[in-house]
C-alpha cells in the first residue's frame, strides 16, 4: 500500500496530489472550525510559516544541524546496528529504487525506510545533536526530508530554502510540546523524548515540505501521536538508535496518510480532562496554542535557545565528566611526567546527577560505554580525552581502563540536578600517597551555553563523513549545506549523498 502512495506521487508535487486525488476529502476537512484547539494551531504554524521568518540566526543555527547530522550519520553507517537495520529493510521490503541511503552509494530504498535507515545512523553512536529540554532534534526530521526530496520529480525538488523552513518547523514543534511538561525538561525516565517529540517534529516537517493543507497538518500530528512513543528500558542497548529511525519514518508516514485523506483526533495536543491525548506521555503536560505569521512574526525557540553538538560519541551527560576528568588528566601527566597508570590511583570519586541508565560501573558493550559516567570518566583520566576510538573493543578491554573502573565510586550531590541546563561533573582522584586531585565541569565545550565554532564544527564533519566519502565529496556537501538557502532547488544536496 505504501509503495502505491509514494509511487503515485512520483510524477506530481504532493500538494497537486492531495488536491487532485483528494478535494472531496479537503472540501470536508477544511471547513471552518467552530471551536479553536492547540491542536488547530499547531497546524496552522505548519501551514502558514513563510521562509521570511526564519532569522539570519535560525537560519545559521539550523544549517550547522544540518551539516552535523548528515556527518554523523555518514559516520553512523559504518555501524553494526545500522548494517543490522538496513538488511533487514532490503530482505523483507521489495527494492524501490527511489531514496538513498548514508554511505551505500547506489542503494535506493522506498522514503519511509530510508528515513528510517538514515535516522537508525543519525543515531547509532549517540554523537548527534541534543537540545534542552533534552532531545535529539536533527535525527528525527532530516532523513525525512531527504526522503522527501529524493521522493519528488526532477523539476519539483524543493528549494534549499524551503528545505530549510521545513526543517525549522520539525525543530520548533519539537521544541513547543517538550516546553509544556516541567517533566520534559529533565533526563527521561519513561519514554525516549525523540521516539515521543521527534515522531511529532517530522511529521510537521514533512507536512510542510509536501505543502499539505492546515486541517491535514494537523491530522498528521494527531495520526503521528498513535505511533509515537519507547521506553527508557532500551536505552544502552542496539534498540535505542531504532527510535531515532522509527520517530523519522513514523512522522512521514503520518504525513503521508494525512495527505491522503485518513484523520484523526482533532484534540490530541490539547488538555481533555479523562482523555489521553499527547498527555499520556508527560503528566504535567500543560499546552498552550502556538502563535501564526497571521498574528504576529513567530519568534523561533532555535532563537534564544542553541543546540548542543557533541565532540565524542557517547550520551550528553558523558560531556561533563570527560572535561572534568581530562582536567585531572592534565595535573596527573605533569606530576607523573609521562603516562598516567593505575598504579597511581587509590580512589575515584564521580559527582554526578541521579539517572539510573547512565549509572553503569562496568558497561559490557560500546552501547552501555556510551551511557556510562564511570567509562568516559575513567577513559578520560587515561587517554587526556574521549574519542570515536575509545569504545572500539580494544580500546574497552584495557586493563589499564579496567582497574581505574575499579576504583569508582559516584555521589549524587543535592545541588546536581538530572537536567542538561543545570548539572555539573566532577572528578575527585586520591592518589596513593594521599594528594587529591579534582576537576569539575560546569558547561563543556559544544553546550549550548557554550557551542562550537565553525572550526570545530567542520572539523568534526569532515572527520565523520570522510570516514565513508572521498574529500571531494565531503567538501561539496560542506558547501551545499553553507549554501542550502541560496539553492534554487536542492538537487546539489542530494547530489552529494547519492
Amino acid at each position: 500500500m505504501l509503495s502505491k502512495v509514494q509511487r503515485s506521487l512520483r510524477p506530481l508535487s504532493a500538494l497537486c496530489v492531495t488536491r487532485a486525488v483528494h478535494k472531496s476529502a479537503l472540501d470536508v476537512m477544511e471547513r471552518p472550525s467552530s471551536e479553536e484547539t492547540v491542536t488547530n494551531s499547531f497546524g496552522r504554524f505548519i501551514q502558514s510559516v513563510q521562509p521570511r521568518h526564519l532569522s539570519q540566526t535560525v537560519l545559521r543555527r539550523s544549517k550547522r544541524m544540518v551539516l552535523d547530522s548528515i556527518g554523523v550519520g555518514l559516520l553512523g553507517s559504518t555501524t553494526e546496528v545500522f548494517d543490522l537495520a538496513l538488511q533487514h529493510c532490503q530482505h523483507m521490503y521489495a527494492p524501490d529504487d527511489i531514496s538513498s541511503v548514508y554511505g551505500r552509494p547506489g542503494t535506493k530504498l522506498s522514503p519511509t525506510l530510508a528515513a528510517f535507515v538514515n535516522g537508525v545512523a543519525a543515531h547509532s553512536m549517540d554523537f548527534d545533536d541534543t537540545w534542552h529540554p533534552a532531545t535529539h532534534p536533527s535525527g528525527a526530521v532530516l532523513p525525512a526530508l531527504l526522503a522527501i526530496s529524493d521522493m519528488l520529480p526532477s523539476n519539483s525538488k524543493p528549494s534549499g530554502l524551503d528545505f530549510l523552513v521545513a526543517f525549522n518547523v520539525g525543530i520548533e514543534v519539537q521544541g513547543r510540546l517538550m516546553r509544556f511538561s516541567n517533566e520534559a525538561h529533565n533526563i527521561p525516565k519513561r519514554f525516549h523524548p525523540p521516539s515521543v517529540v521527534g515522531t511529532m517534529g517530522s511529521a510537521a516537517a514533512c507536512s510542510r515540505l509536501l505543502s499539505l493543507e492546515r486541517a491535514q497538518c494537523s491530522h498528521a500530528l494527531a495520526i503521528a501521536a498513535s505511533l509515537a512513543g519507547a521506553p527508557m528500558a532500551n536505552a544502552a542497548t542496539q534498540s535505542k538508535p531504532l527510535h531515532i529511525g522509527n520517530a523519522s519514518r513514523l512522522g512521514l508516514e503520518a504525513a503521508l496518510l494525512a495527505s491522503r485523506g485518513l484523520e484523526a483526533s482533532p484534540k490530541v495536543l490539547d488538555a481533555v480532562p479523562g482523555v489521553a491525548g499527547f498527555s499520556a506521555f508527560y503528566e504535567d503536560y500543560a499546552p498552550q496554542s502556538m502563535s501564526s505569521p497571521a498574528e504576529g512574526e513567530p519568534r523561533f525557540l532555535l532563537e534564544d535557545q542553541d543546540i548542543a553538538f557533541k565532540r565524542f560519541p557517547a550520551h550528553l551527560g558523558m560531556h561533563w565528566v570527560a572535561d572534568a576528568a581530562a582536567s585531572v588528566h592534565e595535573t596527573l601527566v605533569g606530576v607523573t611526567a609521562g603516562t598516567v597508570s593505575p598504579n597511581l590511583v587509590r580512589d575515584i570519586l564521580l559527582r554526578v546527577p541521579r539517572s539510573k541508565y547512565i549509572d553503569r560501573p562496568f558497561p559490557e558493550s560500546e552501547h552501555q560505554a556510551r551511557h556510562s559516567f564511570q567509562f568516559n570518566a575513567c577513559s578520560a583520566l587515561l587517554d587526556g580525552e574521549v574519542t570515536v576510538q575509545s569504545f572500539t573493543p580494544e580500546a574497552m578491554a584495557r586493563p589499564d581502563l579496567r582497574a581505574m573502573l575499579s576504583r569508582v565510586r559516584v555521589e549524587h550531590p543535592g545541588d546536581n540536578p538530572a537536567n542538561f541546563d543545570r548539572m555539573y561533573g566532577e572528578v575527585q582522584v586520591t592518589l596513593v600517597g594521599g594528594d587529591v586531585l579534582v576537576g569539575r565541569c560546569d558547561t563543556f565545550y559544544g553546550h549550548w551555553r557554550n557551542p562550537l565554532t565553525n572550526e570545530s564544527l567542520q572539523k568534526k564533519f569532515r572527520n565523520n563523513a570522510g570516514a565513508v566519502l572521498p574529500p571531494d565529496r565531503v567538501e561539496g556537501l560542506l558547501e551545499a549545506v553553507e549554501g542550502l538557502e541560496q539553492l534554487d532547488d536542492c538537487k546539489p544536496l542530494l547530489a552529494q549523498l547519492q
